[in-house]
């Protein structure tokens, strides 16, 4: 059992216990997390009603245990039940998100742009996207039709809900880029913003990312479809948002910033997404 998920000890029964093993010598000091293990009965668990101390970055929110249950919980009933409640979507994400989004940095961090998107952090917003110079971007190019679906949908690239429940600096920021990039997947893809477009979408998100708010999504947002929407979820959008989404690109790894002036059927085949099928 690892030693790191406790946080209190007893100062000197633990330094005895290091004594034992050895800790004193050059060669333990150097395998200090090999010769802890010995020692992990003096730790004592966090209460699961005690949450993290200190806030790790702007807006951070930190909550204990019991409340991150509660509030999964709770805002996984309240997102299905309305799928508009921006703020509970963003909760469900980021109270569940848990190992799978160490997955996804460490998937960045073995991709030389993930490495430079994880460095560099950038963020996307109206004013680094410079929206009025993608208008006049030929029609065709992803920039335009980027900014087009930003138009036709009257939404915002400031508009994403910020981080609040990830208790990792580092990960928050993983969690924001994924937000942030959400609208890049309908223009590459081609999906509609229909209730099944956008549940076809979580499918593919479900395939790259394996996040288990795109699982419920996936999975219980069919429940509000109609019989001839499920229908056509499933025979048509579904097989290609999984063969699409587990084969092309992470594309946590894509630098959208710089993609903007390529064709967009250019941008699908070197990130290895077919569009979607027009029903």
């Amino acid at each position: 059992m690892s030693a790191r998920i406790f946080t209190r000890t007893n100062p000197s029964a633990l330094k005895q216990c290091l004594a034992r093993t050895g800790t004193n010598s050059t060669l333990a000091r150097s395998t200090r997390a090999a010769t802890a293990a010995p020692c992990a009965s003096l730790f004592t668990f966090r209460s699961p009603l005690e949450a993290p101390t200190g806030k790790l970055y702007e807006g951070h929110i930190p909550i204990s245990p019991l409340q991150r249950t509660i509030l999964a919980v709770g805002s996984a009933f309240t997102a299905l039940a309305n799928p508009l409640r921006g703020d509970m979507v963003a909760a469900l994400g980021e109270t569940t998100s848990g190992i799978f989004l160490n997955r996804i940095r460490d998937q960045m961090l073995q991709d030389p742009e993930g490495r430079r998107i994880l460095r560099e952090r950038p963020v996307i917003t109206s004013e680094t996207m410079q929206l009025d110079t993608l208008r006049q971007l030929p029609d065709g190019t992803f920039g335009r039709e980027y900014v087009r679906f930003l138009d036709d949908q009257q939404v915002s690239p400031d508009t994403r809900e910020p981080v609040h429940f990830v208790d990792s600096e580092e990960l928050a920021y993983v969690m924001q880029r994924y937000r942030e990039t959400h609208d890049f997947y309908h223009t590459l893809t081609g999906l509609p913003v229909t209730v099944d477009g956008e549940i076809a979408l979580k499918w593919f998100e479900m395939a790259q990312t394996g996040l288990p708010m795109t699982m419920l999504s996936s999975f219980f947002g069919p429940l509000r479809l109609s019989s001839e929407e499920r229908k056509r979820l499933f025979n048509v959008y579904v097989p290609w948002a999984l063969e699409n989404g587990s084969t092309s690109k992470l594309l946590m790894n894509v630098r959208w910033e710089e993609w903007m002036e390529k064709p967009v059927e250019e941008v699908q085949r070197e990130l290895g997404v077919r569009p979607c099928p027009q029903v």
